[in-house]
C-alpha cells in the first residue's frame, strides 16, 4: 500500500515577492506550512540578497516547473563601480579596489557586446556543481574553484540610471535560463577596465509571472488566518501559456491517464497541453497524428 502524503492536496501557483535576506527554500517552507500542502517547490532560486518574483508551485503545478525554470526572466540590478568581491555582490569579501568609475557614455558604449549569446563564468559562490559538489560549498571550504564558461542568452540590456554620489549604475536585463546577473555586472566592469559588484538585484518577471500578480511575504503570512487562501492560487496551466492547447474527449483523457497514446488529426508537431473541458489532462508530445503523454495531471 502506498504511503499517504502528509498535508492537503493543493494545486496551483503562488507568486511571492521575496524580500532580501530570505532564502528561496525558506519562502517555500513558509508557503508549505501556511497551505498545509503535500508538495511544494519553487521555479528558480533567488539569492538571499535578491528580491522579487519567486514562483511557488503546489501539487500538480510542480509538473510544469521545468517550463518556469527555462522561461525568460527580467531583472533590475545595480553595479557599484571600483571594487570587486569574491561573490560578485555586496555580501562577499573585497578582492580588488581602487578601480575608476566609468562615465555613462562609456558604460552605454559596451552594452551591445553583452547582448545575444555570450560566454559567462558563473560566480564561485553559486550552486554550479564542480566534481559533484556545489561551488559555494567548495569556496567556503577554502578550495580553489575553477568554473568553466557557459553560453547564456541576453535578449536586452539597458543602462537605466547613474548615481554620481555613490558611483553606481542601475541596469535592466531580459535574459534566458542559467544567466547569472552577478557575473554580468562583474564582466561589464572588467570590459570597462575597472571592477564592479552587484549591490541591488530584483527579479521583475519570470515567464508569465510579473510583479503585478506577486504578493508580499506579509500577505503570505496573513493567509494562515484565511479560509480562502487556496483561492489566491493561479491555475497550474499558467506556466504553460505559450503551449498549444488541444481538446480531448473523456475517453481520450482516460486513455492518456493510463499512459496510452491517442490519435488526433488536429495535432501539431511538438509539445501540447491536453484539456478535457476546463480540466488539464496532460502535457503531451505530438508526432504527426500520434499524441503520447509526457506528464499526466492528477486533477
Amino acid at each position: 500500500m502506498a504511503r499517504k502524503r502528509k498535508g492537503d492536496k493543493v494545486d496551483g501557483w503562488l507568486v511571492v515577492d521575496k524580500p532580501a535576506d530570505f532564502s528561496s527554500a525558506k519562502i517555500v517552507a513558509i508557503a508549505k506550512r501556511i497551505f498545509n500542502a503535500q508538495k511544494v517547490g519553487h521555479g528558480g532560486t533567488l539569492d538571499p540578497l535578491a528580491t522579487g518574483i519567486l514562483p511557488v508551485g503546489f501539487g500538480e503545478a510542480t509538473k510544469t516547473m521545468p517550463y518556469i525554470v527555462d522561461a525568460t526572466k527580467e531583472y533590475q540590478f545595480t553595479v557599484k563601480w571600483g571594487t570587486a568581491t569574491d561573490s560578485d555582490d555586496c555580501e562577499g569579501e573585497i578582492t580588488q579596489s581602487g578601480g575608476h568609475v566609468p562615465s555613462v557614455a562609456d558604460v552605454e558604449a559596451v552594452l551591445d557586446e553583452f547582448v545575444g549569446t555570450i560566454e559567462q563564468v558563473p560566480p564561485i559562490y553559486s550552486a554550479i556543481k564542480v566534481d559533484g559538489k556545489r561551488a559555494y560549498a567548495l569556496a567556503r571550504a577554502g578550495v580553489d574553484v575553477e568554473i568553466k564558461p557557459r553560453s547564456v542568452e541576453i535578449q536586452s540590456l539597458k543602462h537605466v540610471s547613474f548615481n554620481a554620489d555613490t558611483g553606481e549604475s542601475e541596469f535592466h536585463v531580459v535574459c534566458g535560463k542559467g544567466t547569472y546577473v552577478r557575473s554580468l555586472g562583474r564582466d561589464i566592469a572588467l570590459k570597462l577596465g575597472t571592477y564592479g559588484h552587484i549591490t541591488v538585484l530584483r527579479r521583475t518577471r519570470v515567464g508569465p509571472f510579473s510583479l503585478d500578480a506577486a504578493i508580499s511575504l506579509e500577505k503570505l503570512e496573513d493567509m494562515r488566518h484565511s479560509a480562502r487562501a487556496a483561492g489566491d492560487l493561479q491555475p497550474i496551466t499558467t506556466a504553460l501559456d505559450d503551449i498549444l492547447a488541444l481538446a480531448v474527449t473523456a475517453q481520450e483523457a482516460a486513455d492518456i491517464k493510463m499512459g496510452r497514446s491517442i490519435q488526433n488529426p488536429k495535432a501539431k508537431q511538438g509539445v501540447c497541453l491536453l484539456v478535457n473541458g476546463d480540466i488539464p489532462v496532460a502535457i503531451a508530445e505530438a508526432e504527426g497524428e500520434n499524441i503520447r503523454p509526457l506528464r499526466v495531471f492528477n486533477m
